[in-house]
């Protein structure tokens, strides 16, 4: 057996509209399918699925280990989202990698993040 790649993560969303106006409006993601009941966004290698856990007969529950999304300089688009209302609840940096935690409409967990050394 041979897995070829991951398509893509479902995040479980409580309220769809509030889910999608934050993926759309405040992280200014992109989805040729907005309007579907289920969304997929484009994030460039694995999409993001917005999904309805109770439209499957399952209980939502956020997903608690953050979902790395990586940008080009974690302290510029950690300040653009606080610009937004984004709330942030923490910062780290390894010394290879700079990461930014926060939460999405959801409570799902999400983080910025960069790796700047091998």
């Amino acid at each position: 057996m041979t897995f070829q790649r991951t398509d893509f993560v479902s995040i479980p969303v409580e309220n769809m509209e509030r889910a999608r106006a934050f993926y759309r409006d405040v992280l200014q993601m992109q989805s040729p399918d907005w309007d579907e009941n289920w969304p997929e966004i484009e994030t460039g290698n694995v999409s993001l699925y917005l999904t309805d856990p109770t439209q499957m007969g399952r209980v939502f529950v956020p997903h608690t280990a953050p979902i790395a999304l990586r940008v080009p300089d974690v302290p510029q688009v950690k300040r653009e989202l606080e610009e937004r209302g984004v709330q942030f609840s923490g910062e780290h940096d390894t010394g290879m990698r700079k990461m930014a935690f926060f939460t999405d409409s959801e409570g799902n967990s999400l983080m910025l993040h960069r790796r700047y050394a091998p």
